[in-house]
């Protein structure tokens, strides 16, 4: 095991290296300039120095006078050295920007996996044991209509209803207009309020494809010959399916929890900008359209490096859940 993981490892240094490499190649070739606006914004000052003037001196600061492979060299050293500069689009140090807005897409994506994980599991179990029955068809139309729900309108959909005509929720924000007044257990109840719209936009519209996945891997599991073994040495209904055939449902299902790593930290794009969050998707969005180098390359190296490990830790539960997987 110790050394599949060290392998593993230093394959995922490899992997970091090239793919880094063609994402920075990639932002330096965006169509947006964050220098170019800088410049052209400082040219326009009376007094000031020419706009090509203002060019090289600002590429020189900020090292973009150097060719792809050697501006990508010293990207690299500084990232390795914990220097990750400050960003152009928030005007303060990039871990400072991060620190400020992940924090909020983390929770808000830990809570959304949990319910995730609790409701559609269960029911793509239900479905795939009650298969071709009533249940089956409402669980599976229930899971595709979920699945091709667009977010801005299911999102606006529950501003008309719980924020418009009820009035329970806020339209937008994370805070309410009182919240300064209020005791420290009363500003996270407040927070909480304002994210339980965001929490069930973000489950409803990510259950649907886990309940779908669920159910087609437990059929699969259901039909296997142990199973059929299972039944005729007379165990129990509950006992096959929860004991022998879920155990090997999970074997797939590992891969989407590993993989949803990233997911917790990446924030979600539409949720946050439709409800004014100020979360770390929402952030890099707004990095990447001024074309900010610095917050962009920090915020998908960290995302990169939390892929691989969520990689690794997929392949090592593999052999947790099923004894007959051995990594070495």
């Amino acid at each position: 095991m110790r050394k599949y993981i060290i392998k593993r490892l230093l394959l995922a240094v490899v992997i970091f290296f090239f793919v880094m490499l063609i994402t920075y190649t990639l932002m330096r070739c965006l169509p947006t300039s964050y220098i170019e606006q800088v410049a052209r914004q400082k040219s326009q000052l009376p007094g000031s120095k020419s706009y090509d003037e203002w060019m090289a001196q600002l590429r020189a600061m900020y090292k973009m006078d150097r060719g792809i492979i050697a501006g990508y060299f010293g990207w690299l050293v500084d990232f390795f050295s914990g220097n990750f500069g400050d960003s152009w689009n928030f005007t303060i140090p990039v871990i400072e920007e991060f620190n400020k807005t992940v924090w909020i897409s983390f929770w808000m994506g830990l809570i959304t996996m949990f319910f995730e994980l609790i409701i559609a599991i269960p029911l793509g179990i239900i479905a795939a044991t009650k298969q071709y029955t009533k249940t089956d068809y409402t669980i599976s139309i229930l899971a595709l209509a979920f699945i091709s729900l667009p977010t801005f309108f299911f999102i606006a959909l529950l501003k008309l209803v719980f924020s418009v005509k009820l009035g329970w929720f806020d339209l937008f924000g994370l805070i309410g207009r009182n919240h300064e007044q209020l005791s420290a257990l009363g500003k996270f109840f407040d927070k909480v309020h304002h994210l339980v719209l965001p929490i069930v936009t973000l489950v409803i519209i990510s259950i649907g494809g886990l309940m779908r996945y669920t159910r087609t891997n437990m059929l699969e599991v259901l039909n296997a010959d142990y199973i059929r073994t299972a039944r005729a040495k007379g165990l129990s209904e509950r006992k096959v399916i929860y004991h022998h055939a879920f155990r090997n449902t999970l074997i797939p299902l590992v891969t989407i929890v590993g993989g949803s790593l990233p997911g917790l930290f990446s924030g979600a794009l539409f949720t946050e900008t439709m409800f004014s969050i100020d979360g770390i998707g929402y952030a890099s969005y707004q990095a990447m359209i001024v074309g900010d180098i610095p917050f962009s390359m920090f915020y998908l190296a960290f995302i990169s490096i939390l892929t691989l490990i969520g990689n690794l830790i997929s392949d090592i539960l593999y052999a947790v859940v099923d004894p007959r997987v051995r990594l070495a």
